[in-house]
């Protein structure tokens, strides 16, 4: 996958990467990129995901370490892990939908009941005959995000990977994949789809992943 020009692939990295890093990539291999502003950025995944790809074929070229994204990583496993228990109305079909879609590793489980290691947290889909979630909408950022929901936070590179595979696998967006809250402190990737059973899940990636617990007020 090809970028398309040097101006796209800067601008891509400063999405992907806090903006000191993607600065200095920007000026050891373009030129500088001082005054981009994420507020008018529109890139379509696939830009992005091409942009992080070729950062790290030129990663060792350019002398730009890649440890913040292993920092992210290692900040994630340090958390202490949810546990959270969910309805489903089948459980074989929560083995499809978290076990070989998602690709969650399965733990223990029983007649009625089933674990599931959701990137490191621990998720129990216990079997409620006829159960079909239902949900209201709340309106964020001109989104009608589905409530109750639940999910995770990853990084830029995870979400876009993970998008594609959901897609892949014939998974409905009731949300698809974009970038909300545009030059704001929660300036966000998001996406919302539902499993088998109705109950709705968010995964996001924050563009400043320090962002994450910011305390401002939203005006929409």
């Amino acid at each position: 996958m090809a970028v398309s020009s040097d101006s796209t692939f800067a601008l891509a990295l400063f999405h992907a990467f806090p903006a000191p890093l993607a600065k200095r990539f920007c000026a050891t291999s373009f030129r500088p990129f001082p005054n981009v502003s994420l507020q008018y950025l529109n890139l379509s995944s696939s830009s992005l995901l091409a942009a992080r790809c070729y950062l790290k074929s030129r990663v060792s070229e350019a002398g730009v370490s890649m440890h913040v994204e292993d920092e992210l990583n290692n900040r994630r496993s340090a958390i202490n892990p949810f546990h959270l228990a969910v309805p489903v109305h089948d459980v074989q079909s929560a083995r499809e939908f978290y076990g070989e879609i998602l690709g969650c590793p399965e733990g223990r489980s029983g007649k009625t009941w089933v674990d599931f290691n959701l990137f490191g947290h621990q998720l129990v889909c216990h079997y409620v005959p006829n159960y079909n979630a239902e949900s209201s909408a709340n309106s964020v950022d001109g989104d009608p995000v589905p409530v109750p929901h639940f999910g995770l936070t990853m990084t830029v590179l995870d979400f876009l990977q993970l998008a594609e595979h959901v897609e892949a696998n014939g998974i409905q967006f009731v949300i698809k994949p974009h970038i909300r809250f545009k030059g704001q402190p929660g300036e966000q990737w998001t996406m919302f789809f539902k499993d088998k059973s109705g109950n709705a899940l968010e995964f996001k990636a924050m563009t400043n992943p320090e962002n994450l617990f910011a305390k401002y007020v939203v005006n929409s």
